[in-house]
């Protein structure tokens, strides 16, 4: 991995919001544009690391854990909704917090629920988008959603089935190698640790609880989708060629949605970052330059 540099350290922080301490990095000077970071399942913020590394030269980085992830407080799911509509409540109050009021949003996986309702009900604040590995269309869901949708459909018989679907040790890797043949470059403390997150008390309750509701998502897809399709907002699409959670048609579904979207397949898997760190970062960062040179064009005329 790239060395940071030390003028430009990731800050581990808490605050509180709406009741609870949320965990996120920072890094990066404040003056600079703001990228907002929002991870997937089962990870945390601690999946941006290789872009803090490489990007906190440049921008104001930002990544929250969200509440039941990471090092943020994890309510009992007897007490708290998980559900997306209030994990993007909770994003936005802690933006909110921060006094974030222009960002771009880097979604990847769950990232995009959240980010998307963020986007929908605060449009001015996200100045462009980047989707990695984040299904915004039906058809981008794959053929393991076949156990997912029979949970939806009927919770108490497919429960047991949607755990070992979505929490085991073997799904926990599948996420991170895919269908990439060279598994050696792969770090297993990866999906190791992330199982063992997924084995601490009460997180099997707080993700079935979670991912149940994620058919509230699919509900809304026709909704982002109309929303892109009028705002035409800037957007950079890149997809890891070994995903193996996702549909690969997903990348040009967005470029229907938006024809000027920027789309790049990247020697990934579903966790892209793990392996193409650098190619992510020169991606992004000619993304940003590009996407700050057309809004000051923008404000111009």
């Amino acid at each position: 991995m790239k060395a940071q540099s030390p003028m430009n350290p990731t800050l581990y922080r808490t605050i509180q919001v709406d009741g609870l301490s949320i965990f996120y990095r920072e890094a990066g000077p404040k003056n600079a544009e703001t990228l907002l970071l929002l991870h997937g399942l089962p990870s945390s913020s601690r999946m941006f690391e290789p872009l803090f590394a490489r990007l906190s030269d440049r921008y104001h980085l930002i990544a929250p854990d969200y509440p039941g992830f990471g090092h943020s407080d994890w309510p009992d799911a007897k007490k708290f909704a998980y559900t997306f509509d209030h994990l993007a409540e909770i994003t936005d109050d802690f933006t909110e917090a921060l006094g974030l009021s222009r960002y771009t949003l880097y979604m990847q996986d769950y990232g995009a629920p959240v980010g998307f309702r963020m986007a929908l009900n605060h449009p001015e604040r996200s100045e462009a988008l980047i989707v990695q590995d984040a299904v915004a269309h039906n058809t981008g869901l794959g053929a393991n959603w076949k156990t997912r949708r029979a949970f939806w459909a009927d919770r108490a018989a497919n429960e047991g089935a949607l755990r070992a679907n979505l929490l085991s040790l073997e799904a926990a890797r599948a996420r991170h190698v895919g269908d990439d043949p060279d598994v050696e470059r792969h770090d297993p403390d990866l999906w190791t640790d992330e199982f063992y997150f997924l084995n601490q008390p009460g997180q099997a309750e707080i993700q079935s609880d979670l991912f149940y509701d994620y058919r509230t998502n699919v509900d809304a897809y026709p909704k982002w989708q109309a929303w892109m399709r009028k705002r035409q907002p800037r957007l950079l699409v890149i997809w890891g060629k070994y995903e193996s959670s996702f549909d690969p048609s997903e990348p040009e579904s967005y470029r229907k949605d938006v024809p000027d979207a920027k789309v790049h397949i990247v020697d990934g898997g579903h966790f892209a970052l793990d392996t193409a760190a650098d190619e992510i970062a020169r991606l992004v960062s000619a993304f940003m330059a590009s996407s700050q040179s057309g809004l000051r064009a923008r404000r111009a005329g």
